[in-house]
């Protein structure tokens, strides 16, 4: 089960035509100026559907310089996988960083290793993130969309989440 997911859920650096909530960073650029107030919306506690399953990802207030996540995925009462990692201010931006785990906690990336996503921009109610967006809605909802490779071909895929 393990590499249909990885083929899935690992975010890739591809850009696709028609993709209208995601944006790629062009490594000739830099990030622009941000700190983590740009975010502090996404702290709290979500709940949404996906993949057919139940999704969940809980928000750390920022402490430290970031805001630290836990997701995870649930398909028929059983965790199928977890993600670990943080938003951080790092050089006066944000960069978004995060790690797979099955549900035994052994990692999907190398030890050293970790999925890392650079700062493309911040505009009204969104902050975008190489191929991964953020959007408030509203107090209560947000969505995440991110791009995802799969066979070749990529996909953006939205992730409705509800306050709890």
């Amino acid at each position: 089960m393990k590499p249909i997911f990885i083929l899935v859920f690992v975010f890739c650096s591809s850009y696709s035509i028609g993709q209208n909530n995601t944006l790629r960073f062009n490594e000739g650029n830099s990030s622009p100026r941000a700190t983590l107030d740009a975010v502090s919306w996404v702290s709290g506690h979500w709940r949404g559907e996906a993949f057919g399953g139940i999704t969940e990802e809980i928000w750390s207030p920022a402490l430290g310089n970031s805001m630290m996540f836990s997701f995870k995925l649930v398909v028929d009462d059983k965790v199928v996988f977890y993600e670990l990692g943080a938003i951080t201010e790092t050089d006066s931006t944000l960069l978004l960083q995060l790690k797979h785990f099955e549900p035994d906690f052994k990692g999907w990336e190398e030890k050293e290793e970790s999925e890392t996503f650079k700062l493309v921009k911040i505009e009204g109610n969104r902050v975008y993130f190489n191929n991964f967006t953020f959007e408030k809605i509203n107090e209560d909802e947000i969505n995440l969309y991110v791009l995802i490779e799969n066979k070749g071909t990529s996909e953006e895929v939205k992730f409705n989440y509800k306050r709890q």
